[in-house]
């Protein structure tokens, strides 16, 4: 069994340093990369404060399908440049967003949705899914989660791919 508990006090690098580390710990031995998105979605879930969706979208042929996560039931297919994670998955660039109300053709699968940041998953120049953190706080993610987020789907991309 494992036991990761994040810090009470930490700050964010620290939250993050701590949080990658127990991901490399989780997925370094597993090959199956479902597995490896459900512990995934599961520690972010435990590590982040503030959240009311943590989980993954992976590429199917041309769209994105549901995949583990943690949260309320969520939309289960999302065309390429369609809201939040569409834009993720088409531009490949992280999508940090402080008010989803305002982001044009945002998908509402959670009505408590607030802010949101998408991080595309990308290995060996393939597009494998997207990881999609939603919290019900406006401007709930910055540069710092930005920054922690990539650095964990850099760490991870190949194992859940």
């Amino acid at each position: 069994m494992y036991d990761f508990a994040p810090a009470a006090d930490a700050d964010k690098a620290t939250l993050y340093a701590d949080l990658l580390s127990a991901a490399d710990a989780l997925t370094r031995d597993e090959p199956d990369a479902v597995a490896n998105m459900a512990n995934l979605s599961a520690l972010i879930w435990q590590f982040l404060p503030d959240l009311n969706w943590a989980g993954f979208y992976r590429m199917v042929e041309d769209e994105l399908v549901l995949g583990p996560f943690q949260g309320k039931a969520a939309c289960i297919r999302i065309p390429l440049g369609r809201g939040v994670c569409g834009t993720a998955a088409q531009t490949r660039e992280t999508q940090l967003v402080a008010d989803v109300h305002a982001f044009p053709g945002h998908i509402a699968c959670d009505a408590a949705s607030a802010s949101e940041i998408v991080v595309p998953v990308v290995h060996d120049g393939r597009l494998i899914g997207v990881l999609d953190l939603d919290s019900p706080r406006p401007a709930r993610f910055d540069s710092a989660d930005q920054q922690g987020l990539e650095a964990l789907v850099a760490r991870v991309a190949g194992r859940i791919g």
